[in-house]
């Protein structure tokens, strides 16, 4: 997500506390969270698509080739 975009979210963030926003400004703000939210949650799922874990026995496994939407390596 673009910094415009992060600094809009805080301005109406402030704007709301201190004097309210309009219909149009909340409809704004609404999509702009949702945005930062999915973008979030992208990042999130692509960070733990990429652990790999040690089992006991020594072998590898990456817990988003079985658990994820990762396709396997090479």
């Amino acid at each position: 997500m673009e910094q415009a975009k992060i600094d809009r979210i805080n301005v109406l963030a402030r704007k709301s506390r201190a004097e309210g926003l309009t219909e149009e400004e909340k409809k704004e703000q609404d999509l702009l969270r949702k945005e930062f939210i999915a973008n979030v949650r992208g990042n999130l799922v692509a960070q733990l698509n990429n652990i790999d874990m040690v089992n006991p026995d020594g072998s590898i496994e990456n817990l988003g080739e079985k658990y994820g939407k990762k396709t396997k390596r090479s």
